[in-house]
């Protein structure tokens, strides 16, 4: 017994050995996770592109999270998507997986995930933030982090020093005066010139398709169209051929590195999906975030975004402002149809109702979380207010 286990740990280390020659990668393997079920195009699409993400890095381990099927990867089987998503969360806090892809996953209000695509002008990579999730409820306020979060990421890829560019979208100037501002109290940042004759840091659509900055930052929902289209142009829509998914949530103090597909991502999506993830488990994007907001923070970055805010703050204070929450649960059930601007106070509606909520974003917009037993409960109370609600469904 003792010499086959002496046996079998010797085989190992050989085996350690030939991949990392093979693949310049030495230490442990990055384990990376995915989960199977919820895509459009059937188990065997995910399956099939976290294979070709292992055959193409032997410095990776990808593990299935879901259903059990056919093959040689390592799996943890569980039967529903709210139970593959309870089963991701546990293996990230435990430290047993360093990243992890996921569909239709509900990050909280402040964390929206950095995509990533090639552009067909001229082939280049480029950062898109923000693609899914809502950084804040404020326009401006969100693409400021927005830009925040892309150059994080950006650096956690190992580009020092990315050259950012914003999207001529509604509040783009106003961006790049908060980010000037930034800069002028002490936070770097190296913005790009449109490649228009008439130059300037706020990008033209020219420059989405040549891929003009490192980190082009727009508002969320608008980075979600871009994604879509750079990834099925080709297709016709109904299949994400390209790019890499939609990447990581990132956001202050959140410390899981979950990354977003769609549920019509292709297999090479899928697989290139995995690939962005372990690169950020090595580029270490949970410390570089650490890093950037304690740089961003020290320059400034809360007076400015509250200095922002302000003006648009309500002017009458009510009665029941300070509404205390009812104590926690968990929260699984999911209702849409609120605005933004509202959501907030959609949540304290249903405090004040003695319903525990909280808000989040889904993958076709905003919404409230409460636990599954009450929802029924809560969306009667949000309709009795006044709010057109009604229950999420998969996207």
């Amino acid at each position: 017994m003792v010499d086959n286990n002496i046996k079998a740990m010797i085989g190992k280390v050989f085996n350690d050995i030939a991949d990392a020659v093979q693949t310049g990668q030495f230490g442990e393997k990055v384990k990376v996770g995915i989960t199977v079920a919820g895509s459009e195009l059937g188990l065997d699409n995910i399956v099939k592109g976290a294979e070709m993400a292992q055959a193409k890095d032997n410095s990776v381990e990808v593990v299935l999270i879901g259903p059990k099927v056919e093959t040689t990867l390592t799996q943890y089987n569980v039967e529903d998507e709210d139970a593959q998503h309870r089963k991701m969360e546990e293996l990230l806090d435990s430290g047993e997986i360093g990243a992890c892809v996921t569909m239709h996953y509900n990050f909280p209000i402040g964390v929206s995930t950095v995509g990533k695509v090639v552009t067909p002008g001229r082939g280049k990579e480029m950062i898109i933030a923000t693609t899914t999730g809502t950084s804040s409820p404020h326009r401006v306020e969100a693409m400021i982090k927005n830009g925040i979060y892309g150059i994080i990421t950006a650096k956690s890829m190992g580009i020092e020093d990315p050259t950012v560019g914003i999207l001529n979208v509604d509040g783009a100037r106003q961006v790049e005066r908060a980010f000037k501002d930034l800069i002028s109290k002490g936070y770097p940042i190296s913005f790009t010139e449109s490649e228009r004759a008439d130059g300037g840091t706020v990008m033209r659509g020219n420059d989405l398709l040549t891929g003009t900055p490192d980190v082009m930052i727009t508002d969320t929902l608008t980075g979600n169209i871009l994604m879509k289209v750079f990834s099925s142009y080709s297709t016709g829509g109904s299949y994400e051929s390209q790019g890499f998914g939609y990447g990581p949530g990132i956001g202050e103090d959140y410390n899981r590195v979950i990354l977003i597909l769609s549920r019509a991502s292709g297999i090479p999506v899928v697989a290139n999906a995995i690939g962005y993830a372990a690169s950020l488990v090595r580029g270490n994007v949970v410390e570089v975030a650490k890093t950037e907001f304690e740089k961003a923070n020290k320059a400034g970055l809360k007076d400015i975004l509250k200095d922002l805010v302000k003006d648009t703050k309500k002017t009458e204070i009510e009665e029941d402002v300070d509404i205390e929450a009812p104590p926690a649960e968990t929260v699984t059930g999911t209702i849409n149809g609120i605005d933004i601007m509202e959501l907030e106070d959609a949540v304290q509606a249903l405090w004040k109702a003695g319903i525990y909520a909280e808000s989040g974003m889904g993958c076709t917009g905003p919404i409230v979380m409460v636990n599954e037993e009450r929802l029924g409960q809560a969306i009667n109370e949000l309709a009795k207010a006044g709010y057109d609600v009604g229950e999420s469904e998969p996207c």
